[in-house]
């Protein structure tokens, strides 16, 4: 059994959740990497891990979109590391879907994605994190989105799901408390979409005049955030942080 706490991100292999992952390891958690189509980042990020403190990182593959895939993956990461002292619900498809134009796939993906998979994997991990032996106990952390409460026109089911996973947080942390924290972080505008089609320069612009800092944020301020709450924050459980620049006191 590893004798660090041992943290399970999901979608950690790149962008905001390597970057929680990075933070967790540095601050001396053993990390578990979940993705699902990005293997390669994967491996290139636990290796990285690894040369720095053996055997503190791994790398598990599952689509959490199959509630079934929720309780394979938390057996494997008891199996590897035998404890489980947090889990961080990371993994997130995000992409337009206006009304007029969702269909079935849209709602599986997105709503399997946001609200299914995180749901399963809590419930599947929450009797290993009431027993976890460390100070505090252990710790659910859900990443979530400003527009969770304040919905972003052309995008009602991935909002509709955020805010899902919203409520959940919070019912989650009366139902698993006082054993295990659950809270969220909510990020503004941290990293811009890949698709940069449907965040044009004038939206880019836009966004940011709402923001009272006038700039983005870095995946490092999520990072600084969840590392907070999992370490520092005994006394906090079904809060959500909003992470946004000041953007939520102009929407």
């Amino acid at each position: 059994m590893s004798q660090n706490p041992v943290i399970l991100v999901t979608g950690g292999a790149r962008r905001v959740g390597a970057a929680i992952v990075r933070s967790l390891h540095a601050a001396g958690a053993d990390v578990v990497v979940h993705f699902l189509a990005s293997a390669t980042a994967a491996e290139q990020l636990t290796a990285e891990l690894n040369a720095l403190r053996p055997n503190s990182a791994s790398a598990f593959n599952a689509d959490l979109t199959d509630a079934g895939a929720a309780g394979q993956l938390v057996h494997q990461v008891i199996a590897r590391c035998g404890r489980l002292d947090g889990l961080v619900n990371n993994a997130s498809s995000f992409y337009a879907t206006p009304v007029g134009s969702i269909d079935e796939a849209a709602w599986h993906d997105l709503i399997g994605s946001n609200l299914k998979g995180p749901l399963f994997l809590a419930q599947a991990a929450a009797p290993h994190l009431a027993a976890s032996p460390w100070p505090g106990g252990g710790t659910i952390i859900n990443i979530t989105d400003v527009h969770a409460e304040r919905p972003l026109k052309g995008y009602p089911l991935y909002c509709a799901a955020k805010a899902g996973l919203l409520g959940l947080t919070r019912a989650l942390a009366i139902e698993l408390g006082p054993q295990v924290r659950v809270n969220a972080v909510a990020p503004g505008a941290i990293e811009w979409p890949e698709n940069t089609a449907d965040f044009p320069p004038s939206t880019r612009s836009a966004i940011l005049e709402h923001t009272l800092l006038g700039r983005i944020g870095a995946p490092s301020d999520i990072a600084r955030t969840v590392k907070f709450l999992v370490f520092d924050a005994p006394y906090i459980t079904g809060q959500v942080i909003n992470v946004d620049g000041g953007r939520t006191a102009r929407l």
